[in-house]
């Protein structure tokens, strides 16, 4: 099966999770922005990442809107955040965002796949920085007993570059790929 793997990642770490998925499928990848929705028929299958931000996968509505001209295709969505995808909370909290731009039926249609990303403040833009600023207020907050170990996780790490990123992380999506079939 020939795929085509689109990414939108403003600092990187969906970049790098894309790139290494077609690496290891042999495909082309690209991003979203330079990806013309007629090539997405040259292609038997997408495989799209997008950063997970507040909640909300980046470029989620383009994607959305692409799926129907892409009925009969293998189709697999994997989302990138700082948010530990091994923690049921944050991989329900990730689907409801998810929910909130997809449909049940388009839902039902595609693999999805959560990969741990990372965050690098000094590159934050004001709006992800100010939103940082007020989760480790928030979380600054509550009694040492009521915070999670991710809670505390961000308190050591706020204000510092840190990259969870692993290339094994890929492999569900690379073994999804190469059954071929659903």
């Amino acid at each position: 099966m020939k795929y085509l793997v689109i990414y939108d990642s403003q600092y990187g770490f969906t970049e790098q999770y894309a790139r290494w998925i077609a690496e290891e499928l042999g495909c082309p990848c690209a991003a979203r922005k330079d990806v013309n929705p007629q090539q997405l028929q040259k292609y038997d299958g997408l495989i799209y990442g997008g950063g997970l931000y507040a909640g909300g996968v980046s470029g989620s509505k383009w994607f959305a809107k692409q799926l129907p001209a892409l009925a009969g295709k293998r189709i697999a969505l994997f989302t990138c955040g700082v948010a530990d995808p091994a923690d049921p909370k944050n991989v329900s909290h990730i689907r409801e965002g998810i929910a909130k731009v997809l449909t049940p039926e388009q839902m039902g249609k595609i693999a999805l796949f959560h990969l741990r990303g990372g965050i690098d403040y000094g590159k934050l833009g004001f709006v992800h920085r100010s939103m940082m600023a007020m989760l480790k207020r928030s979380l600054g907050s509550k009694s040492e007993q009521d915070l999670t170990d991710e809670d505390r996780q961000i308190l050591a790490t706020y204000g510092k570059i840190v990259d969870f990123t692993d290339r094994a992380s890929v492999r569900p999506i690379i073994e999804w790929a190469e059954k071929g079939e659903d």
